[in-house]
C-alpha cells in the first residue's frame, strides 16, 4: 500500500519538496557564511556572547542551541564538532553533553527517516538480492553493529545515518543505539569545550585528536568488543551445533 502511495504524483511532489528544502538550506548555509561561525574562529570571537546568552536566559539558549544542532545534523552541515565544543563551553561537561546527545539523536533520526522516505525503498529495489542478503545478515545483529559504528568513529556520522536507512534498520534500534552509542565520545568533546576558555584566551586551538589517545580509545574499543559479544556467541554456538 505504501509503495503505491510513494509512486503517486503527491508522493513525488513531497519528495521533491524535501530535496528542494535541503538544497536551499545548504545554499543559505554557505551564502550567509554560517560555516565561518561554526568554527574555531567563530567560537573564539563569540565566546563572551555565548556565555552571556546562557546567563541571561538559560532555557531559551538551550532550546536555540538544540535547534541549531538538530538542523546541522539532520542536513549533514559541516561544523557539528565545533557545535559540540560550544555546547561544553556554554553548558558544562555533563549538562552540555546530555543536550548534545539529545539534539544529535533527534537530528540523526530526522535524516534517517528522510533518507528512508526519499530514496531508501528505491535504492534497495535497485540493489537487488545482494543487498537483501546483506540486510538479513546485518539485521540479525543490528544492535551490536550499530553500537560499534556509534562508539568508534569508523565512518562519518551522517554516513552511518544514511547507511542505516538504506539497509532498513528498524527505527527503535537506530534511535537507542544512537543515543547510547554516542555518549562516550560526546562527553569527551563536551569536556574539551568546558575547558576551552583557557585555550581561547591564549590563542591556542584544542587538541581534536584526543579520540586517538589510548586513555580514550582504549575504553571505546573495550565497549565495542563488548558489543561484539552476542555476535561471537552466536557464531560459537552455531559452530558447536554443526560439530555435534
Amino acid at each position: 500500500m505504501s509503495d503505491n502511495n510513494n509512486k503517486t504524483p503527491s508522493g513525488v511532489t513531497k519528495r521533491l519538496a524535501l530535496i528542494g528544502a535541503f538544497a536551499a538550506l545548504i545554499a543559505a548555509f554557505f551564502a550567509y557564511d554560517v560555516d565561518a561561525l561554526i568554527s574555531y574562529q567563530g567560537l573564539a570571537e563569540n565566546e563572551a556572547a555565548l556565555k552571556r546568552a546562557v546567563a541571561d536566559n538559560r532555557l531559551v539558549t538551550i532550546l536555540a542551541y538544540m535547534a541549531v544542532y538538530i538542523t546541522a545534523v539532520a542536513f549533514s552541515l559541516p561544523g557539528a564538532l565545533w557545535l559540540s565544543l560550544a555546547g561544553g563551553l556554554m553548558f558544562g561537561t555533563w549538562q552540555g553533553g546530555l543536550i548534545i546527545i539529545v539534539a544529535a539523536t533527534i537530528g540523526a533520526s530526522g535524516l534517517f527517516m528522510a533518507a528512508r522516505y526519499i530514496v531508501g525503498d528505491a535504492l534497495r529495489a535497485r540493489a537487488g538480492p545482494s543487498l537483501q542478503k546483506f540486510e538479513a545478515a546485518f539485521h540479525r545483529d543490528a544492535w551490536s553493529y550499530m553500537l560499534i559504528l556509534r562508539l568508534l568513529p569508523i565512518f562519518p556520522f551522517f554516513i552511518v545515518n544514511l547507511g542505516a536507512a538504506l539497509v532498513g534498520v528498524r527505527f527503535p534500534v537506530f534511535l537507542l543505539t544512537t543515543f547510547f552509542g554516542i555518549m562516550p565520545g560526546t562527553f569527551v568533546f563536551a569536556s574539551i569545550g568546558n575547558g576551552i576558555s583557557v585555550l581561547l584566551q591564549a590563542g591556542q586551538q584544542p587538541d581534536l585528536g584526543v579520540m586517538s589517545d589510548p586513555q580514550i580509545l582504549g575504553p571505546l574499543l573495550a565497549l565495542a568488543l563488548l558489543s561484539l559479544a552476542p555476535i561471537i556467541w552466536r557464531r560459537f554456538k552455531g559452530a558447536e551445533d554443526n560439530n555435534s
